[in-house]
């Protein structure tokens, strides 16, 4: 990956929170492109995976949480749970040897690099999905999807067999960067 893996991470979810602030009031119910979410269930999302990133980042496990992630994260003011939840997130995630740590995610443990990696692919393929379903410019930053497409190839096949990616869809050979990457994660752009 020719960038930093924390700073694209920031860079994603700093994306993705200029959107957050875009929602106007009646577009919280807005279908997203994830099957089953709208607009708030998918910020919604993000925010648990902010949450869970300090406590991962620190050596902690799922047990130690237990459900206190779970269900409405974002209260009656969504907006300013994100951004409470992105600040310590992106902190963890820059935090001196936050990469070299093991990280015990529920399915195993992973080396902190691969964690953060995960966290900005889906700060950044989220971003895309709140920009399409609130009538946003969807273009996503060229040189975090360069860096994302490259980390996906190698690892599409674990998430193709987990199925937390959706399925890939077929694109054209003269097909941008951008629209294979989303079409990658199942994505129609």
């Amino acid at each position: 990956m020719t960038i930093d893996i924390p700073e694209a991470y920031q860079r994603a979810l700093d994306d993705f929170g200029a959107l957050v602030h875009r929602i106007g009031p009646e577009q919280w119910e807005n279908p997203t492109p994830c099957v089953d979410w709208d607009v708030r269930a998918l910020v919604n999302h993000v925010v648990g995976e902010n949450l869970w990133a300090p406590v991962l980042l620190a050596g902690g496990t799922s047990a130690d949480v237990g459900d206190a992630f779970e269900g409405d994260l974002l209260g009656d003011d969504p907006i300013k749970a994100f951004d409470t939840s992105a600040v310590p997130a992106i902190q963890a995630a820059t935090g001196v040897r936050a990469l070299d740590r093991l990280v015990h995610l529920p399915f195993g443990d992973v080396p902190g690099r691969e964690y953060v990696t995960e966290l900005f692919a889906d700060a950044l393929i989220h971003t895309w999905d709140l920009a399409r379903a609130i009538g946003a410019d969807e273009r996503l930053d060229p040189e975090l999807v360069e860096a994302c497409a490259a980390w996906f190839s190698d690892a599409e096949p674990g998430y193709r067999q987990a199925a937390t990616a959706g399925g890939q869809r077929e694109t054209p050979p003269d097909t941008d960067a951008q629209t294979r990457l989303l079409a990658s994660w199942g994505r129609r752009a």
